[in-house]
């Protein structure tokens, strides 16, 4: 008797996991639906886009690259979001009786099932509409486009199998938390290159087409390019090689399935060395002030390097503080003051200082007894902050300015950078002893329930302060360019906004640090929620 076909049953499994993850929350099912509005409702349009761009100049070029960019974003999409399928993680199949072969099979074809594989598909028949001309081309593109979806859902399943172990870490969870990092320089990228693109017109994409069509996805719809122009040697090429690619990967996903269901798992295993290595002080904590000074600031900066949350928000903003500056200055339409968004982007890092601590904060308020031990923690956090931020807004300064080659104005905008810093440290040291809140350790929430309100107006009320204290150095910057010798008095700014921020600086640690004595109950309460 031959043994079942399990493809069927991989498909109904893959069916009912989608069935009750629904059915878990109405917020998780109406947002599903949301999301399959929009991306179909997106889908709809980008197939009636591409079906428009028939018969225009260069169409070609611009086809090709668009489905090696979706080629590219089925590669990633595992590695910054593992929870997005439960079936991604093969291991959950390792104690059935199943071989790889098989198993690829089935998996393979419960891939295809989602919005995701939609939408490749809408993507792909309109690609293959916008460059077909001729029976030839339009028999090429019968094979292309389910040639090029399955390489697309091969490459995400291979390197998902291969990475699976990463995955399912702690290093796996810190890669996902940092993917609106990804999505953010993608969409300055999609940005700029749009912008490009309408000023120069699309022959531009011509030479990096011309190597990109043969490169599987891009192969297949390539192929269908070569055929209606009569090429019928080159679109055989271009389809085998997209052929090859669905095989490799294959080969290259079965094996991987090989080695997950036979060899150990030792991912979490430590060895002794390394965990000596663990327990012993790094070199930078030798380096930090001694007391209770270096102590906290090791622990602020262990955050950032070790809670994945706090590495997102770090991370997140400081890409952020250097794309939006640097981004307008490579256009050529930006200005030497944006960089002091730099400075206001890491600066939102100071807001919310206890919430990091979560229920944990009862070890920092055991150790706080009188406002000079709240004045400490409050500025050994602002200092760990200060390692990491002053340097990096004076880079960002710099090379804007270099960017733009408006060296005259770069004292003024690091006086007024270090003046919006300091002013934000001021705030955030305030803001958090008296609006602390919750960030809850699971999911991709930073607001536990019920304090959405509390964390507004802790981080935009703050932001408001900050703007309002930097108004004196605004308005000397201003009266200094309206006056006739205002090329020698910018220099003054540099050392006047950094004074400027330090006083600020010192005067919000001050006025923080009863506050923060006074109110460790509620700040452990409010902190604890999450």
């Amino acid at each position: 008797m031959s043994a079942p076909a399990i493809t069927p049953v991989v498909v109904r499994l893959k069916l009912s996991l989608l069935r009750n993850g629904l059915r878990q929350s109405g917020g998780r099912r109406a947002a599903y639906i949301a999301s399959a509005v929009i991306a179909l409702l997106f889908a709809a349009l980008q197939l009636l886009g591409l079906i428009a761009l028939r018969g225009f100049d260069h169409a070609e070029s611009l086809v090709v690259l668009l489905v090696a960019v979706l080629g590219l974003g089925w590669a990633v999409m595992p590695l910054f979001f593992p929870g997005g399928d439960e079936t991604l993680d093969p291991t959950r199949l390792v104690m059935l009786p199943l071989r790889p072969r098989p198993l690829v099979r089935a998996l393979l074809v419960a891939s295809l099932v989602g919005i995701g594989p939609l939408f490749t598909l809408c993507l792909l028949v309109g690609s293959v509409i916008a460059v077909a001309h001729g029976g030839a081309a339009f028999a090429a593109g019968v094979l292309a486009v389910p040639l090029a979806l399955l390489v697309c859902v091969a490459l995400a399943r291979a390197v998902a199998a291969a990475n699976v172990r990463l995955l399912t870490s702690r290093r796996g969870r810190d890669l996902a938390v940092l993917s609106g990092l990804v999505i953010a320089v993608g969409a300055q990228l999609v940005n700029f290159g749009a912008q490009r693109l309408g000023s120069s017109g699309l022959e531009q994409l011509g030479p990096a087409a011309d190597v990109v069509r043969w490169i599987p996805p891009a192969s297949a719809v390539g192929a269908v390019h070569s055929a209606g122009e009569g090429a019928y040697g080159a679109a055989a090429v271009q389809l085998l090689l997209s052929a090859a690619a669905l095989a490799g990967l294959l080969v290259l996903w079965a094996r991987s399935l090989t080695r997950l269901m036979t060899a150990p798992d030792g991912s979490t295993l430590q060895t002794s060395r390394a965990a000596a290595r663990d327990r012993t002080s790094t070199g930078l904590a030798r380096l930090l002030p001694p007391g209770r000074t270096g102590t906290v600031m090791e622990r602020s900066l262990r955050y950032v390097w070790r809670d994945p949350k706090t590495k997102a928000a770090w991370v997140t903003s400081l890409a952020i503080g250097l794309i939006v500056p640097v981004f307008n200055a490579w256009q050529g339409t930006g200005s030497v003051y944006l960089a002091c968004f730099a400075a206001g982007m890491l600066g939102i890092q100071m807001y919310n200082q206890f919430g990091q601590d979560t229920s944990a904060f009862w070890m920092v308020a055991m150790t706080v007894s009188s406002t000079r031990d709240a004045y400490v923690e409050l500025r050994a956090r602002a200092l760990a902050l200060l390692l990491i931020t002053l340097p990096y807004a004076t880079l960002v300064t710099v090379l804007t300015a270099a960017m733009l080659g408006d060296w005259p104005l770069l004292p003024e905008a690091l006086g007024l950078s270090f003046a919006l810093l300091g002013a934000m440290l001021a705030t955030g040291a305030w803001t958090s002893a008296r609006f602390p809140y919750s960030i809850p350790q699971e999911g991709y929430k930073n607001v536990a329930p019920g304090q959405v309100g509390l964390a507004w107006v802790s981080i935009v009320g703050g932001m408001v302060a900050a703007a309002v204290l930097c108004a004196p150095v605004i308005a000397l910057t201003v009266w200094l360019h309206a006056g006739a010798d205002g090329d020698a008095g910018r220099w003054l700014l540099l050392p006047v906004g950094t004074l400027y921020g330090a006083a600020l600086t010192l005067l919000g640690l001050r006025l923080a640090a009863p506050q923060a004595a006074r109110r460790l109950p509620e700040i452990l309460a409010a902190v604890s929620k999450g």
